[in-house]
């Protein structure tokens, strides 16, 4: 039986070299389908073709997506503060979406690559957190005089 010696076996926690290129390139079609699609949305919205939210239709309740068309569409106009009343909830989501990709940008460019993730927002677990946290979001601003 081999014994494994320090920083042998185990992933690097900023991991470099050709996967980390990969990884990246791959993460950044993503984001850019992600941001032509919201570009397309907001620009639908601009010229008078926005999409109703089912959820709104079927409900009467604000779901934690609705007023990100609006949003798209102050970006658009430059309104940072407008895009924010909007939706804070995705106008934060667009924050961090932001940073993922300078950082992706850099890292391709030949930067070191960012800091590590936290567990709790790697993989599924993001997809958990950004649900319970829209969950949340979806309450509150349904609740009686809340500005949100």
């Amino acid at each position: 039986m081999k014994s494994v010696g320090p920083g042998e076996g185990v992933a690097s926690p900023c991991p470099s070299g050709p996967e980390a290129r990969v990884a990246a390139r791959e993460r950044l079609r993503g984001l850019a389908a992600f941001g032509a699609a919201g570009l397309a949305l907001s620009a639908a919205g601009v010229a008078g073709y926005g999409l109703p939210c089912p959820w709104r239709v079927l409900t009467g309740t604000l779901c934690p997506l609705c007023g990100a068309t609006h949003l798209g569409m102050r970006l658009l106009a430059a309104d940072v503060p407008g895009a924010f009343a909007a939706n804070p909830f995705v106008f934060l989501i667009l924050a961090g979406v932001t940073a993922v990709t300078a950082w992706t940008l850099a890292e391709l460019a030949g930067a070191s690559p960012p800091p590590r993730t936290p567990a709790l927002l790697r993989g599924d677990r993001l997809w958990a957190v950004l649900g319970i946290l829209g969950l949340l979001f979806a309450v509150a601003r349904n609740l009686p005089g809340t500005p949100l």
